[in-house]
């Protein structure tokens, strides 16, 4: 019998399109994806119980979640959050850091992760009832918090290129090797303003000005999220912390602020308010309180300004365990049931730990204290992020991509454009700086100088050694077999029981020149001990390096252990001293700067910092780094910065009151000169427009890049202003 392969063909596709059709009817509308995203989130809320909406919101510690044994499954914790708490977003499933005690041997690589990742995913759909995709959520500071991954200098390194285009160019790159191992989320940017420069948390800051605050800000904001969230290259944004963190009494990390709504409205959430306008889709409330109501329970942050006035969107999810913080630390509640109801009916939809959205939720739902419309607002919400995702037809990844795409050399280049954008030279007497590359020997000193972890800031997860350059390495790349490199540690940050100074002025004095590098340390150990919420629990009896990051409050900024002691020595020899400073945030310099000839900031510049570092030092690249933060000259002055209030501020009897070096200050190797400055303004109604224009030209002999910066001040005014 003859067979006709097209009438065969026909009959097929025929048949194929019936079932199409067929499979269409019977297609749950939360399911489909040409409904609109309302009506799919009302048709899902609608087929939920309490306990499947409570699950949403409960957002549980992800890295026990996985087993990695020959393969990467899912761990039996996490199996019981699926079948018990209907669990909808883990938290840090890919973090690696001594708090969760992952390390390179037991944590994941980004191949590993992403398989890590798909494996959760797939559990949760075979094993769960409704089949709605597990959030995954991951710290994304300065390079997302994981093993493999590009580490970016720290937000105050940002801050100082002020150069928003730049930033969003590195959150890009955050984004993508985050989503490529399976992450939708990403913790970060950090928007609090550091006006108390004792806090641990400076370096996670943009620095003291709403203004660029804002505007690095929104820059991360559009990185991270694209213009398509569905792209397999974005992720949604937290903002965090929300809201005026920054300014502790004290400078105790999580302590109470003493704000008045003027200077809250005025200086503290302008920032949020920039990035919540370019788009970001999450928002986290701050562990403390502010004129004695709680950052996580508080209606007119959550409700009035964020939704009614700003207009915002997405969710708002607690920092870890700050719900339950209600009842331990800021004593407004008795228990876990009065803090989940105090919270969510305050604006708070989601519960970073899960100890308190969960049971207490449930109990507080079921007794009418928190109203089934509001459970259904707080989920619809999630729920809504998770389908413009377009993780419910797509929530796996693709582990070779990751393995390829995750720390490529793009990153690599732009890591080290950052840093070089990042530095700031604070002085350069008798244009020392930059050296010759024929330079016959050099001496490279000091703890800073050969430490990977302590260039690399708070928020990293453990290194290999050749993902980061040291300046020593930098150093050794610059320079020919023919310079001579002496390099000797000289002292610790912290420790003083042992020492090298003696050595390291030895070798200071062999040769031409010395590069000391000085500083501070946010490198985590596993000898330190942790809170339950990540911060490192400070005692006396503690034995790290560590002085900044989060929990490592100061009560000086002076240089610890003997790094002044080993600056003066050096200084001694009468030959030529560099000075490099490596810190999480403003230290006193006071001596360095009347003795010092050149001295170069670099806060936390990540993995190419040692690289970008010997760029600056030998002309490769001119600084146009400028301060985001001002230096102060004692921890007496705090708080200093550039736009205080318009009262008279003067001297004190024991020195005088402005910092040692400015929010704004940077220097060049070259010069500029600023000419034909126009003023034009024009009125429509009650609106004023002013336009300036100026010309800015290179008059000295490298080339260089300037930041033109404009300020304003209020001549008369109805109240007082900055």
């Amino acid at each position: 019998m003859k067979i006709s392969w097209t009438n065969s063909i026909l009959v097929l596709f025929l048949l194929s399109g019936s079932l199409s059709l067929s499979a269409q009817k019977k297609m749950l509308a939360y399911k489909n994806p040409d409904l609109p995203v309302a009506e799919r989130v009302s048709d899902l809320l609608a087929r939920m119980t309490i306990e499947e909406k409570a699950g949403q919101l409960s957002v549980l510690l992800g890295w026990e979640m996985y087993d990695k044994n020959k393969v990467v499954t899912v761990s039996d914790k996490f199996k019981t959050a699926v079948k018990e708490k209907h669990i909808g977003m883990l938290w840090a499933m890919l973090r690696a850091d001594p708090w969760t005690k992952k390390t390179i041997s037991n944590g994941l690589d980004p191949f590993l992760a992403s398989q890590a990742t798909n494996a959760i995913q797939k559990w949760n759909f075979e094993h769960s009832r409704l089949q709605i995709p597990i959030f995954l959520a991951e710290e994304c500071p300065h390079g997302h918090m994981a093993i493999g991954t590009t580490v970016f200098p720290t937000a105050i390194g940002q801050g100082s290129t002020w150069d928003p285009g730049l930033i969003q160019e590195m959150a890009a790159v955050i984004a993508k090797e985050a989503r490529l191992q399976g992450a939708h989320i990403g913790y970060g940017p950090v928007l609090d303003l550091a006006r108390e420069l004792r806090w641990s948390r400076v370096e996670e800051t943009y620095g003291e000005d709403p203004y660029l605050t804002g505007a690095m800000g929104a820059a991360m904001v559009k990185g991270f999220q694209g213009n398509d969230l569905r792209s397999g290259k974005n992720i949604i944004s937290t903002l965090k912390h929300f809201a005026a963190y920054g300014i502790p009494e004290g400078g105790h990390n999580g302590g109470f602020v003493n704000l008045g709504p003027r200077a809250l409205l005025q200086d503290y959430l302008p920032p949020f308010k920039t990035a919540v306008k370019a788009g970001a889709g999450s928002v986290m409330t701050a562990y403390n309180s502010i004129d004695g109501i709680p950052c996580s329970a508080n209606p007119f942050l959550l409700k009035t300004v964020l939704r009614d006035d700003w207009g915002f969107k997405g969710f708002t999810i607690s920092d870890l365990h700050s719900i339950g913080g209600l009842t331990g630390n800021d004593h407004v509640v008795a228990g876990s049931t009065e803090a989940a109801i105090l919270a969510i009916n305050a604006g708070l939809d989601s519960d970073l730990g899960g100890s308190i959205y969960s049971h207490p939720l449930i109990e507080a739902v079921k007794s009418g204290k928190v109203t089934l419309a509001r459970l259904d607002e707080a989920v619809g919400r999630i729920l809504a992020k998770k389908f413009e995702m377009g993780l419910f037809e797509n929530p796996y990844t693709n582990p070779n991509l990751a393995k390829k795409g995750v720390h490529d050399q793009k990153a690599i280049q732009l890591n080290r454009r950052i840093a070089q954008a990042s530095a700031v030279l604070l002085k350069n007497e008798g244009q020392l700086l930059p050296l010759s590359k024929t330079i016959g020997s050099i001496a490279v000193i000091g703890p800073n100088a050969d430490n990977i972890y302590n260039q690399l800031g708070d928020y990293t997860a453990p290194q290999h050694r050749t993902d980061v350059v040291t300046v020593l390495d930098g150093i050794r790349n610059k320079l020919s077999d023919k310079t001579i490199i002496r390099y000797v540690k000289g002292s610790a940050i912290r420790d003083t029981s042992t020492s090298e100074i003696a050595a390291a002025v030895r070798a200071a004095e062999a040769s031409d020149v010395t590069l000391v590098v000085l500083g501070g340390s946010s490198a985590r150990d596993f000898k330190t001990e942790y809170l339950e919420t990540g911060a490192a629990n400070i005692g006396p009896g503690a034995i790290s390096d560590m002085e900044s990051g989060e929990g490592f409050d100061r009560s000086s900024l002076n240089l610890l252990g003997k790094q002044l002691e080993l600056l003066q020595a050096l200084s001694k020899t009468g030959k030529p001293v560099i000075l490099v400073m490596i810190q999480g945030r403003p230290l006193n310099i006071n001596w360095a700067a009347a003795n010092i000839p050149a001295i170069l900031n670099m806060w936390y510049p990540g993995q190419q910092g040692g690289n970008a570092i010997a760029d600056v030092i030998f002309g490769d690249y001119n600084p146009a780094g400028r301060l985001p933060v001002s230096i102060p000259r004692s921890v007496g002055q705090l708080p200093v910065y550039y736009s205080y209030q318009n009262t008279s501020r003067h001297d004190y009897v024991d020195g005088p009151s402005t910092p040692l070096y400015a929010f704004g200050f940077g220097l060049s190797y070259t010069n500029f000169s600023y000419t034909e400055l126009q003023i034009s303004k024009s009125t429509a109604g009650d609106s004023l427009a002013v336009k300036v224009s100026f010309t800015v030209s290179n008059t000295g002999d490298m080339d260089g890049d300037e930041v033109a910066q404009l300020y304003l001040s209020d001549q008369v005014s109805s109240v007082v202003v900055p």
